[in-house]
C-alpha cells in the first residue's frame, strides 16, 4: 500500500505549523490535518499576546536587566518543582528549553522577521526565596504583532510548501484513530466534518459528512490540550487544589477539547502529569465574546488590592502578578470561585493590560503611534470598554457605593463596608513614608526601580481612597481555563513513548499535546512566555526528527 505523504501532522496550531515548516525545509511531503475550518488556521496562538521567554536578550540588556542561563535555570527548576519518577523527560526538556531560550531562540526568530516590543514584562514574580517559584528578572518579551506576528513566518513557510506541492492542508478532518502496520503507526483515520463558514474561534457544526484514511511514514500529534473541555478539566483537577470551581470562564475555544490525546493513548501512547494545569485567577467575561463563555485575562501590575469573596486581603506573597497557581490554591480553600481587585482609575490606567491579540490593537497592528497614544491615555481604550460594558466591573465615586455594587454583583452581602474601609485606610497610611511593613507596598516600590515597570506597568504609590485618583473600581475575578501542563510523554527527539518507556514507532508529539515537551516541561508551574515558545521549540524538534526518520 502506497503512502499518501511522508508525514501527517495532526493539528494546525503553532506547534503543527512549526513542525510542518521544518519538514518542508527538509523536502518532505506533509498532510496537515485540522478539525476546524481554514479560517482558524494557527489555533490558539492567533489570540495570544505573543509573549516569549528569552534569557539575556538585547532587550533585557538595554533595560539594564542582568540575566543569565544559570539564573534562568534556577528559576525554572524552582518553579517546576519536579518530584515524580515520570519527570525524567520533562526535566531533560526543561534543561534543553532553557538552553534554547538563552541561546539560539532569539536569533532563529529574528532571522524569520519576528521583532519584539522594547519593554520587557515581568510576569510570575514569585515572592518566595531565591530557589522557589518565579522569575528573578523580567523575561516576558512581547512580539511586535502579538500572536499573529508569531504565526506569520510559519504560515508563510507552510504556504510556500503548499505552492511547492509539498504540503496539503486538509481542514474539517477530525482524527479518531491511529493504526499500525509492519510494527509502526502509519495510518490515520477519522471523520470529515461539514463545511463551516463560522469566523475564527466560533464553534462550527459537527455533523459528519464523510470518512478518511491516510497513510504516512510518521505522524506528529500537535492537537493541543483540554482547556476548552471543562468536563475533562474537572475530571483531572488536581487534588492539591481542592474541588474544581463551580463556574469557570474559557480562555480558549471549545475545539480545544483534548480528544486527540485519548486517540493517541488508545494507540499505545503514555499520558503523564494529567493533573498539572495552568488556569488563571484574573479572568473576566469578555463583553464582546468570540466563543461561548469567552474569558479574558487581566495582566495586572502590582498595586491592586486583592480580596477574597468576603473582602479579606489575600496573604503574602499572593499579590497581582506574583504566583498564579499559589493564588488559585488559596482561592479554592476559601469556598468561593471568585475574588476581587479593588483599585482606582490611576491604577487601572497604568497597570491593567488585557491578554490577547484582539485586546491590544496597537501592538497587533504594529502601530508606534497607537502604542504612544495608549501610554498617554488616561485609561487605554480596550480597558475603558470593559469598565463601561464588562459585567465584572463596578465603578463608583465612594467606597459605600462600591461595596453595595460588589454585593449586588455577587448576589450575597459578603463584604462589610466598615471592614473593607479599615483595610484600605491601613494600607493607605503605609504610603505616607518610604518605610513600610506592608510587603505589597514594598513590592510596588521595588517594581518601580525597573524602568519598564515605572514607564508602563506600575503606578506611583498613592492612597487608593484619594479622591484625585478616583473613581474607585472593583473587578470580580473568575477562574479562567487555559493550558494543559501534562501530556504525551516524549523523549528529546519528540518521539512519543509507551507505558514501557519505548518509542511508539512512527509517532511524535509537540506543543501542548506533549505538555510542551516531555509530557510536562513546566512541572507544576510556569514562568510565562513559555507556552508559545514551547510550541516553537517542540514543534521544531518534532519536525526535524520526523524528517530524519523518513529519509
Amino acid at each position: 500500500m502506497a503512502y499518501d505523504a511522508d508525514v501527517i501532522v495532526i493539528g494546525a496550531g503553532l506547534a503543527g505549523l512549526t513542525a510542518t515548516a521544518e519538514l518542508v525545509d527538509a523536502g518532505r511531503k506533509v498532510i496537515l490535518l485540522d478539525q476546524e475550518p481554514e479560517q482558524s488556521l494557527g489555533g490558539q496562538a492567533f489570540w495570544s499576546l505573543g509573549g516569549l521567554f528569552l534569557v539575556d536578550s538585547p532587550e533585557q540588556r538595554r533595560l539594564r536587566i542582568r540575566d543569565s542561563h544559570a539564573l534562568a535555570l534556577q528559576d525554572w527548576m524552582g518553579t517546576a518543582a519536579f518530584d515524580r519518577p515520570e519527570d525524567h523527560w520533562p526535566r531533560r526538556w526543561a534543561e534543553a528549553y532553557v538552553d534554547f531560550a538563552a541561546g539560539e531562540k532569539r536569533a532563529w526568530l529574528h532571522r524569520q522577521g519576528i521583532r519584539f516590543f522594547p519593554v520587557v514584562g515581568w510576569a510570575e514574580r514569585g515572592g518566595y526565596d531565591a530557589t522557589g517559584h518565579g522569575n528573578s528578572v523580567p523575561r516576558f518579551h512581547i512580539t511586535w504583532g502579538t500572536g499573529p506576528g508569531v504565526l506569520a513566518p510559519f504560515l508563510r513557510r507552510v504556504r510556500a510548501g503548499v505552492a511547492r506541492g509539498l504540503v496539503q492542508l486538509r481542514f474539517r478532518h477530525r482524527v479518531t484513530g491511529l493504526a499500525r502496520s509492519a510494527g509502526a503507526v502509519d495510518t490515520v483515520t477519522g471523520e470529515i466534518l461539514e463545511p463551516s463558514a463560522e469566523p475564527r474561534g466560533r464553534a462550527g457544526g459537527r455533523a459528519v459528512v464523510g470518512a478518511f484514511e491516510l497513510r504516512a511514514q510518521a505522524v506528529i500529534v500537535t492537537s493541543g490540550g483540554i482547556g476548552g473541555n471543562h468536563r475533562l478539566v474537572r475530571a483531572h483537577w488536581p487534588k492539591r487544589l481542592g474541588s474544581p470551581p463551580e463556574r469557570m470562564v474559557s480562555g480558549v475555544p471549545a475545539h480545544v477539547d483534548g480528544k486527540m490525546l485519548g486517540v493517541a493513548e488508545e494507540a499505545g501512547a503514555r499520558l503523564i502529569n494529567r493533573d498539572r494545569m495552568w488556569h488563571y485567577t484574573e479572568g473576566i467575561h469578555n463583553w464582546s465574546p468570540v466563543w461561548e463563555n469567552h474569558g479574558i485575562r487581566i495582566l495586572p501590575g502590582p498595586s491592586s488590592l486583592w480580596l477574597d469573596a468576603r473582602g479579606r486581603r489575600l496573604p503574602v506573597p499572593l499579590f497581582p502578578g506574583f504566583d498564579t497557581l499559589g493564588t488559585l490554591e488559596h482561592i479554592m480553600r476559601t469556598g468561593y470561585h471568585y475574588t476581587w481587585f479593588v483599585l482606582d482609575r490611576k491604577i487601572i490606567g497604568k497597570e491593567f493590560a488585557l491578554s490577547g491579540s484582539e485586546q491590544n490593537p496597537d501592538l497587533t497592528g504594529r502601530s508606534v503611534r497607537d502604542v504612544i497614544g495608549r501610554a498617554r491615555a488616561d485609561v487605554p481604550a480596550p480597558v475603558k470598554a470593559f469598565m463601561d460594558h464588562g459585567v465584572d466591573f463596578v465603578v463608583e465615586k465612594d467606597l459605600g457605593a462600591l461595596v453595595r455594587g460588589m454585593n449586588a454583583l455577587s448576589g450575597e452581602p459578603l463584604i462589610d463596608e466598615a471592614e473593607l474601609r479599615r483595610e484600605i485606610v491601613a494600607r493607605d497610611r503605609e504610603i505616607l513614608n518610604p518605610f513600610t511593613k506592608d510587603l505589597q507596598v514594598t513590592a510596588i516600590r521595588g517594581a518601580r526601580r525597573f524602568l519598564g515597570d515605572r514607564l508602563v506597568r506600575t503606578a506611583a504609590p498613592h492612597r487608593i481612597l484619594d479622591p484625585a485618583a478616583g473613581p474607585l473600581i472593583a473587578v470580580r475575578l473568575n477562574i479562567l481555563t487555559r493550558k494543559t501542563l501534562g501530556g504525551l510523554e516524549t523523549d528529546l527527539s519528540s518521539r512519543v513513548l509507551t507505558e514501557g518507556g519505548d518509542p511508539l514507532a512512527g509517532v511524535y508529539a509537540a506543543g501542548e499535546a506533549a505538555g510542551f515537551g516531555g509530557g510536562g516541561v513546566h512541572g507544576y508551574r510556569a514562568l510565562e512566555g513559555t507556552f508559545l515558545g514551547g510550541c516553537l521549540f517542540s514543534g521544531r524538534i518534532a519536525g526535524r526528527a520526523a524528517a530524519r526518520a523518513v529519509e
